[in-house]
Formats: C-alpha cells, sequence, structure tokens
C-alpha cells in the first residue's frame, strides 16, 4: 500500500488524461452514424448463426473492419445483450483514452517536455474529430491506438510487438496500411543493415492477418469490400473533390474557420501556418531520432493517397492522420519558440498557444445540440438523418416477414431496426446495384448520387425508403413507378436539400 500512493502520483498526468478522453464521451451520449449500424448488423447475424453476413443467405462483405465486427459480436454473446451501439461507445472510450496517454508518452519521450506532451494528450482528448466518431459507433478510435501503439512499440525497440499491433490496425482499417508501410519498412531497412531479415516481425505483421485474408477469399472472393467498388461508380464526383477536402482540412485542423467567424480567413491563414509548423517539427523529429520519419511522412502519405485516388471523403476518414499532425505542429511551435532568449517565455509562449488550439477545438462543442439527447456535444456529431431512419425502420419492424425486402441508399439505421432484408441502392452490400451504375448525370443530386429506376423495377422492392432529392431527377420521373408504387408515409426534412424522407410501398 505504501508504494501505490507514489505511483498513482507519478501518472497522476496520465490517469487525469484517460478519464478526461473517457468523460468527453461519456457526456454527449449515443449519436450512433448510419456506417456503424452496418458492421453492427454484421455482428448480430454473426452471433445469431447466419454467418458474416448483412442479408442472411447472401455472401456479401459490405464492413471494412473484420476485427470490430468480431469484437462487438464478443461483446454480445459474453453479455447477453445487444446494445452494439452502447458496447462501441464503451469500447472507443476506452481505447482513446488509452491513446491520449500513449501520445503523451511518446511526445514527452521525443520532445523531453511535458509542456507539448501534455498539450497533445488534451487536445486529442477533447478533439472533435475523435469524439465525434466514438460516439458515432465507428471503429475509428481502436483503428488508431492501435497505429499509436504500434509506433510507440516501434520506438521501445519492441518491434516484434509492433508488428502485432499493426496487424490488428489493419484488420480494424484497411486504410492503416498507409500507416503500416511505412513502418514496415523502417523496420526492414533497419533489419538489413544488421545484415538480418525481419522474420520474425513479419510472421507477426502477417500470421494474424492470414487467417481474415483465407477466410475472405473463400466467401468473398477477397478481403477487399464491396463498398470499394460499389462507391467508385455510384458518386459522380469532380475530379479535385478529395484534394480540396484535405487541403481544407489540413489547413484548419483545430477548427479555425469557426473560431475566426469568417472561414476563408481560418483557411487561409491555416493553410500558411500549419504545414510550415509541422515541417518544422517533423525535422525536428527526425534530426533528434532518425526512427521518426514513418511518423512524419505519414500525414503527407495519407494526403497524397486519398487525394490521387480521390474517393468521396467521409468525414470519419479525416481523423487518422491527425494525432501525427498534431504532433508534428506541436514540435514545430516548441522548436521555433526554443529560440527566444527569455527562459520564461520558451514555456510560456508555446504554452499560450497550445491553450489557445485548445480552446478552438472546445469552441465547436455545443451545451445544447438541435436533436438528440440533450448534452454537450462536438457540433458536427451530426444524426439527425440516422434517427430519421431509425423511426421508420421501427415503423417497418413489425410488417417485416421472411423475404420483406427495403431498399434503401443509406442503409445502416433503416436496416439495424427494421430487421428486413435489404436492397442497397448504392450497392455496398448488393452488388447486384453496381451493373446500374453510372446513371445519366441529369438524374444525379447535389450529393452527387441518385437511385438508379431501371434497379427498382428489377428488383421490385416491398419497401423504397430514400431522402427524396436522390429520387427527385429520376425515379419519381418515371411513369413506371406511379403504376407499382404507393407513398406511404413523407417525413419533413430539408437534408442534402430534399423536400423530405419518402417511404413507398409495392402496390398489391
Amino acid at each position: 500500500m505504501k508504494s501505490f500512493w507514489p505511483a498513482l502520483k507519478s501518472h497522476s498526468v496520465e490517469i487525469a488524461l484517460g478519464a478526461l478522453a473517457i468523460l468527453a464521451r461519456a457526456l454527449p451520449g449515443l449519436r450512433t452514424i448510419d456506417d456503424a449500424y452496418i458492421t453492427f448488423r454484421y455482428s448480430r447475424n454473426l452471433l445469431a448463426g447466419a454467418g458474416f453476413v448483412y442479408n442472411p443467405g447472401e455472401a456479401v462483405l459490405g464492413t471494412t473492419t473484420p476485427l470490430y465486427t468480431l469484437l462487438m459480436a464478443g461483446l454480445a454473446g459474453l453479455t447477453g445483450s445487444g446494445n452494439f451501439p452502447q458496447f462501441a461507445v464503451i469500447v472507443n472510450a476506452l481505447a482513446d483514452a488509452a491513446t491520449a496517454v500513449l501520445l503523451y508518452r511518446m511526445a514527452r519521450r521525443l520532445l523531453d517536455s511535458r509542456v507539448p506532451a501534455l498539450a497533445l494528450g488534451l487536445l486529442w482528448a477533447v478533439s472533435p474529430m475523435s469524439v465525434t466518431f466514438a460516439i458515432g459507433g465507428m471503429e475509428t478510435s481502436v483503428g488508431l491506438l492501435w497505429m499509436v501503439a504500434a509506433f510507440s512499440a516501434y520506438l521501445a525497440e519492441r518491434t516484434r510487438l509492433a508488428a502485432f499491433f499493426a496487424a490488428l490496425a489493419v484488420l480494424t482499417r484497411p486504410d492503416t496500411l498507409i500507416w503500416v508501410g511505412p513502418l514496415a519498412l523502417a523496420v526492414l531497412i533497419r533489419a538489413l543493415r544488421e545484415r538480418r531479415f525481419p522474420w520474425a516481425e513479419a510472421a507477426w505483421l502477417v500470421v494474424p492477418v492470414a487467417p481474415w485474408i483465407l477466410f475472405a477469399t473463400l466467401t468473398f472472393s477477397g478481403p477487399l469490400p464491396n463498398s470499394v467498388a460499389a462507391k467508385a461508380v455510384a458518386y459522380a464526383l469532380p475530379p479535385t473533390q478529395a484534394l480540396e477536402r484535405l487541403i481544407q482540412h489540413y489547413a484548419t485542423p483545430f477548427f479555425e474557420h469557426r473560431a475566426f467567424g469568417i472561414p476563408a480567413i481560418g483557411i487561409i491563414g491555416g493553410l500558411a501556418l500549419y504545414p510550415a509548423l509541422a515541417a518544422v517539427g517533423g525535422l525536428k523529429l527526425v534530426r533528434d531520432d532518425a526512427r521518426t520519419w514513418p511518423l512524419v511522412a505519414y500525414p503527407w502519405l495519407y494526403f497524397a493517397t486519398f487525394a490521387v485516388a480521390n474517393p468521396l471523403i467521409f468525414r470519419w476518414y479525416l481523423a487518422p492522420p491527425l494525432p501525427f499532425y498534431f504532433l508534428c505542429i506541436l514540435a514545430g511551435i516548441w522548436t521555433l519558440t526554443g529560440t527566444l532568449r527569455a527562459e520564461r517565455w520558451r514555456v510560456a509562449v508555446p504554452a499560450a498557444l497550445y491553450v489557445g488550439m485548445l480552446a478552438m477545438s472546445l469552441n465547436v462543442w455545443t451545451l445544447h445540440p438541435d436533436h438528440g439527447p440533450d448534452r454537450p456535444t462536438p457540433e458536427m456529431a451530426w444524426h439527425k438523418l440516422e434517427l430519421l431512419y431509425e423511426g421508420v425502420g421501427r415503423e417497418l419492424a413489425p410488417d417485416v416477414n421472411a423475404g420483406t425486402v427495403v431498399a434503401a441508399g443509406d442503409i445502416g439505421a433503416i436496416g439495424y431496426y427494421s430487421g428486413a432484408e435489404v436492397l442497397d441502392t448504392l450497392g455496398l452490400i448488393s452488388p447486384q446495384a453496381v451493373a446500374y451504375y453510372p446513371i445519366d448525370p441529369s438524374m444525379l443530386a447535389t450529393t452527387g448520387y441518385a437511385v438508379a429506376p431501371d434497379l427498382i423495377f428489377d428488383e421490385r422492392p416491398d419497401y423504397i425508403v430514400v431522402l427524396e432529392t436522390y429520387v427527385r431527377n429520376g425515379l419519381l420521373l418515371d411513369p413506371r413507378f406511379e403504376e407499382a408504387y404507393v407513398l406511404r408515409e413523407k417525413i419533413n426534412t430539408d437534408i442534402y436539400g430534399s423536400e423530405g424522407m419518402l417511404v413507398y410501398e409495392l402496390r398489391e
């Protein structure tokens, strides 16, 4: 007992950071994102014995996170509860707490100071980008934990453990390969300089991933989710949309455009400032410890990969590079202010700047959100659309029986709460839909997507649940549609410029 209190005191900062991260995710309440519901339904079907499927009997890989799917199913099996959104928030809160502590330790080790280390831990603990997807039920928090843990183990010369964490990251999110690649290369280069091949590290990386690749290949014809091919043809996107979104993101990592009130000022100022600070900080990190080059390179490699691939940038795609981008920016400030003559300013000035970054991050929290639980939450934790689909799903559930098919463009919440077989008009879990895209550009909504009319007429689902904007210029103008379907309900909403959410039923 005598040794307990000194140990507790020595780790008091880390304990406080972890507790703050957990509190920041417990406070807002559940605000589940549509894509998370897709994973939850896979978990529920797996637990029920239907297999790794979204629609029972249809072997289609529509989730990008096999490890998270298994984790949710395991927790449900152990507890006997099917409250997957609650499981996700608990797991994500614990993961983010661990990440905040690891980031603090990493920065303290690399910069030899508690000031930037504490700033990094605090920024991640309350970051809207971190909190939003944790309470949204996404796998982002767990994937980032494995990434940070892998690099921490790598710095500690525990390369086999780093390889194992890297494998867990890949099983959680396939895009973590952008992180694992440079890290694996760094380990390989160092091993070759020692005139050996890192067989043990390779085994710790490959062996955990291999069973999933084998299973996915035998079951789904490959580990690549069907959603990749579906999104590539269903969305009509400008060739530079990803680049523009990423530039805005890297220019405003602390939501400067919101703090200054004029978005252009925050974006232009940040574009000139933050990449420069990150460059200074990155150079400092690599000069002090050459092993840090994968960390310094990762945010820019991530930027380049997504800019070239040009997928539709969903909000959670923007979170992975942030902890490492934060570290480089904070290191840049710490390096530049270290040249000040007066010793007291060498701490006071960067500390003041770090507090300003924290204040800007907290500025985009709101005490009273306009939907969901009336509890403090990041403003970007928007889930109005999911609440609408949840309501419709609950209404349809009593009418669903074996073989009932519901067509929808956003399938997560409607599928989770209705329990019906789902025809995904985007094609994430319905491969047959991919053949109907791309469609006539005149049908497209402002979101760059619209339901393909011929898909509906060929498949003839029992119900169609869709935002009006997805069918305004196509399906609703087709005379065959009124002959086949009757409007069951119209729910008022202007989401994405819609004139309501429409629920249609197949005529008898």
